[in-house]
């Protein structure tokens, strides 16, 4: 018996052991592993990613981009909008020839922020908080995202409030791509930081928050 009690044990640490650990998708000081086709939009400062400038109003999207893909995964990040348009692209292409990205877009502006949009693909919102949920998010100068996307399930939080809880239903949708930050058309300036990812590939996710 209690040979079998350590081998439950050696089992339960071993899964443990292989969990890969939350790891940073951005060093802080560098852009290495991200590409933009519009460079001169993004800067680093004080381990920030700053996109745009105050006194300047984007004309069109843009988009920094891993220059890796990732499918299931749990995302936590930091963004200050300025009360600018702006989200977080994931399971997402570049279009060719466009400076647009199509995919799931985790979004924040005045209204929709924890929405799920379909960006240049369906072109909708696909879930939403309600209004009561939304009366909780407690927006600051700073605020928090958390992306976890498993299989087709999709989780979104804002400042530790779950706003959408998602299930994709068309099998022809990707379930891995790339990972985006925008600055979206006639906003200024969006910082992002503390972005840290945790690769879900392989993973039981029964009983995970």
């Amino acid at each position: 018996m209690k040979h079998v009690f350590y081998s439950a044990l050696t089992i339960i640490f071993a899964a443990a052991a292989i969990r890969a650990a939350p790891a940073a998708l951005f060093d802080g000081k560098t852009l290495e592993g991200w590409e933009c086709d519009v460079a001169d939009i993004w800067r680093i400062e004080e381990g920030e990613l700053v996109a745009g400038r105050p006194e300047v109003k984007q004309p069109v999207n843009v988009f920094l981009c891993t220059t890796r893909e990732f499918g299931d995964f749990d995302l936590r990040l930091k963004f200050k909008s300025n009360g600018n348009n702006g989200g977080i692209q994931f399971r997402s292409q570049r279009k060719a020839g466009s400076h647009e990205v199509a995919g799931y877009q985790a979004d924040f502006a005045k209204g929709i922020h924890g929405f799920l949009y379909d960006e240049s693909r369906r072109r909708k919102f696909l879930s939403q908080p309600d209004a009561e949920t939304s009366a909780r998010l407690q927006l600051g100068e700073w605020n928090s995202y958390r992306i976890r996307a498993e299989g087709p399930r999709i989780r979104l939080w804002v400042n530790d409030v779950l706003t959408v809880d998602y299930t994709e239903q068309d099998p022809a949708i990707p379930l891995r791509g790339i990972i985006g930050l925008q600055l979206h058309a006639n906003a200024t300036e969006i910082r992002y930081k503390d972005l840290v990812i945790e690769e879900l590939e392989g993973k039981a996710a029964v009983g995970m928050p």
